[in-house]
């Protein structure tokens, strides 16, 4: 009842930029939080970004001062901008949000997008 749709991805070059959206859609009572995920090949999931209905961030240490996150609670979609793009930031990069539904009652769950391919080339 709650799905979320990412969009944006592709193939870089190093020092480029790239622009991740994601929006929710559903029965959507409150967004509580916001977030980033990416997973390399034969890596773990990791948080790169999130972003908490009070506007509080927190970022993974290598990607502080190049990828900044934003949330519109009205629109319920989050944006990933990643500057000065590495190739150590290929991954497949998935959002996250942290959202209460209404169905019969009140429901907080992880919602997860579909994922979307970052490759970026030397």
């Amino acid at each position: 009842q709650v799905q979320l749709v990412e969009s944006g991805g592709g193939s870089v070059q190093a020092g480029g930029s790239l622009r991740l959206s994601c929006i929710a859609s559903g029965s959507i009572f409150r967004i509580n939080a916001m977030g980033w995920y990416r997973q390399a090949p034969g890596k773990e999931r990791e948080l790169v970004a999130e972003i908490t209905s009070n506007g509080s961030a927190k970022y993974l240490d290598s990607v502080k001062g190049r990828f900044t996150i934003s949330g519109d609670n009205a629109k319920r979609a989050v944006v990933l901008q990643m500057n000065s793009l590495k190739p150590e930031d290929t991954a497949v990069y998935y959002c996250k949000e942290t959202i209460t539904r209404m169905g019969g009652g009140f429901y907080t769950n992880d919602y997860w997008g579909q994922g979307t391919q970052v490759t970026v080339s030397s």
